[in-house]
């Protein structure tokens, strides 16, 4: 059989057009890209510019125990420290669809270094094959911390699954990258006020 050239040339052209797409990271996609999310969701697009750093005023009326809110559109979490001095802006991932998205002000009720995880009854209707109970782990859909919100069931918490970070692809709470959650855990404090847009 003889070798084509142009087909070999087309053929590694795909291959690295496609490593080139899954390399990049969610945030960097711009709004002219659709994506197909593995499916944690259906085919969204993407809008790079609204991932940017954000004032706290409009939406706070101080930082007293600092200030967390979390944009589920850009799928991005803000925190503001009390004194004013520290800011962060962390991707996110957000719930899967409009009826599991709580939106509205909370606040920090506890803080937990190594969560454990029990589905919801609701989580369990939808989902009867999840187990009762996950233990601190590898296998803990919250990842290594978890601040738990004054909405029962909801949190903030880090993923261990890290492909689901910018997508909708939970159940209600919001997710961030381990390294993420481990550095809000040691800023944000219990009281620290929340909002989810």
């Amino acid at each position: 059989m003889a070798h084509n050239p142009t087909k070999t040339l087309s053929r590694r052209g795909f291959v690295a057009g496609c490593a080139t797409a899954v390399a990049l990271p969610a945030v960097a996609q711009t709004s002219n890209t659709t994506e197909i999310e593995n499916d944690l969701s259906p085919v969204v697009r993407r809008n790079i510019s609204s991932f940017r750093s954000l004032d706290w005023r409009p939406y706070f009326d101080n930082l007293n125990n600092g200030a967390i809110l979390v944009d589920t559109t850009s799928r991005a979490l803000h925190y503001w420290d009390a004194a004013q001095t520290l800011y962060k802006l962390y991707p996110t991932s957000v719930p899967l669809t409009e009826d599991l998205t709580r939106l509205g002000r909370t606040s920090i009720i506890r803080k937990v270094e190594g969560p454990t995880w029990s589905p919801t009854p609701a989580m369990k209707i939808r989902n009867p094959e999840w187990p009762d109970f996950v233990g601190a782990g590898p296998d803990n859909p919250l990842g290594t911390h978890a601040l738990y919100l004054s909405w029962q069931y909801y949190r903030i918490h880090g993923t261990h699954d890290t492909r689901k970070i910018g997508r909708r692809s939970s159940n209600g709470c919001i997710g961030l990258y381990n390294e993420h959650i481990a550095e809000l855990f040691s800023l944000a404090k219990v009281g620290t006020q929340v909002l989810l847009i």
